[in-house]
C-alpha cells in the first residue's frame, strides 16, 4: 500500500497497528500446558469450529427454507433433490448438530475426569453445562423443521413434556407452542429460536467461556502440574486447523454414506405407529418411559440441579473424604446408564 493510501486509511481508522501486533503476537504465544499436546485433550476448539460450520451452512440453508406448515417439507425436499449442492449443504448441517453434542459431551466428560473445574473455574463449568444444554434446544428445534411426520410428533411429545414442570411449565409450553397444541406458529417460533435466538445465547456462552479460558488459563491436569508448556502456536494452532479439515471431510462422507431422509410429510390427524427423537435424546427418552412422567422430570431436574453445582460439591466431598474416588464413580455410573438407555432405545423397535 502506497504512503498517501495508507496515511488516508490510518487517519479514518485510528489503529494503533504496533499495539495491535503486540497483542496478537501476546495471544499467539499463550502458553499451553504440555498434556495438550495429546489429541484426545484438544477437544475444546471442536464445539467452537462445529458451531461455525453450523452457522455457515444454517444461513445457506435459510435462502431456500420456507417456515411455513404447507410449504416446509417441501422446500427441504427442494433443497435436498434440486438445489445445486443442496443435500451437501443439508448433510453438513445435520451431520454438524450430531458431532457437536458429541464434541460438547466429550469435552465435558474430560473436564469431569481430570476435574478441571476445580476453583477458580467453577463458573466455566457451569458455562460448559450451558452450552450442552442450549446444543440440545438448537439440535431439538432445528430437527422440528424438517416438518416431516417423525419431526412434527416427536416435537408435540417432546413439548409435552415440558407441561410437567413444576411452576413453569405450562407458561413455557405456551411459549413454544403458541398456543395449546402444535400449530403453524409452533413451527414459526422454533423457527426463530432455530436461527436467532438460541445462535446468539450459544454465541454469548462461547465467548464468555473463551474469555474465562483466557483469564485463568488452560487447567493442567492433577498430578502434572509444573511438567513445562508450549506456544499456542504453531502447534496447537495446526492441531485445531487439522481437527476443522478433518471435520469437514468426515461430515462430507457421512453424508454421502447416510444422506439424511426426508420421510412423510407431517400429518397432525395421524399418528405414527412409532415416534422417536433423535439419538441424542434417546436416554431420556427412555428413562421416562420407564418411570412416571411426573417423577421421571423431577428426578432429570435434580440431576441437572447436581451437574450445575458438582464443583461446590466435589470440593465438600473432597475435604470430608479426602481418599474416596466419589466423583470417578458418580461420572462412570451416569455414563454406563447414559450408554445404556441410548443403546436399548436403538434395539427396541
Amino acid at each position: 500500500m502506497s504512503g498517501t493510501a495508507a496515511d488516508w486509511l490510518r487517519e479514518r481508522v485510528p489503529v494503533d497497528t504496533q499495539r495491535t501486533a503486540e497483542l496478537a503476537g501476546k495471544a499467539l504465544r499463550e502458553p499451553i500446558p504440555r498434556h495438550m499436546k495429546y489429541w484426545y485433550y484438544a477437544l475444546g476448539a471442536t464445539p467452537l469450529i462445529l458451531f461455525l460450520f453450523q452457522v455457515a451452512t444454517g444461513v445457506l440453508l435459510t435462502f431456500y427454507y420456507v417456515p411455513a406448515p404447507e410449504r416446509a417439507y417441501e422446500s427441504v425436499r427442494v433443497i435436498t433433490e434440486e438445489v445445486r449442492m443442496g443435500y451437501w449443504v443439508r448433510g453438513l448441517h445435520h451431520w454438524g448438530s450430531s458431532l457437536m453434542v458429541i464434541a460438547i459431551f466429550l469435552h465435558m466428560v474430560r473436564v469431569f475426569f481430570t476435574r478441571g473445574y476445580r476453583r477458580p473455574r467453577e463458573l466455566n463449568w457451569i458455562l460448559g453445562l450451558a452450552l450442552l444444554f442450549l446444543t440440545f434446544a438448537l439440535s431439538f428445534t432445528g430437527y422440528s423443521l424438517v416438518y416431516n411426520q417423525l419431526s412434527y410428533w416427536a416435537a408435540t411429545v417432546g413439548t409435552n413434556m415440558i407441561r410437567e414442570v413444576p411452576l413453569v411449565g405450562t407458561a413455557v409450553l405456551h411459549l413454544l407452542r403458541g398456543g395449546d397444541a402444535v400449530t403453524a406458529n409452533t413451527l414459526t417460533r422454533f423457527f426463530q429460536f432455530h436461527v436467532m435466538v438460541l445462535p446468539l445465547l450459544l454465541f454469548l456462552a462461547i465467548a464468555a467461556h473463551i474469555v474465562l479460558v483466557r483469564l485463568h488459563g488452560v487447567s493442567e491436569l492433577e498430578g502434572h502440574e509444573g511438567e513445562g508448556a508450549y506456544p499456542f502456536y504453531p502447534e496447537h494452532f495446526y492441531h485445531t486447523v487439522v481437527i476443522a479439515l478433518f471435520l469437514l471431510t468426515f461430515m462430507s462422507a457421512m453424508t454421502v454414506i447416510i444422506p439424511p431422509g426426508l420421510g412423510e410429510p407431517a400429518n397432525p390427524l395421524v399418528t405414527p405407529q412409532h415416534i422417536k427423537p433423535e439419538w441424542y435424546f434417546f436416554a431420556i427418552y427412555s428413562f421416562l418411559k420407564l418411570v412416571p412422567l411426573k417423577l421421571g422430570i423431577y428426578l432429570l431436574m435434580a440431576a441437572c440441579l447436581v451437574a450445575v453445582f458438582w464443583p461446590f460439591i466435589d470440593e465438600i466431598l473432597t475435604r470430608r473424604w479426602p481418599r474416596a474416588r466419589i466423583g470417578w464413580w458418580v461420572g462412570s455410573a451416569t455414563i454406563v446408564l447414559f450408554l445404556f438407555f441410548t443403546v436399548y432405545e436403538m434395539l427396541v423397535a
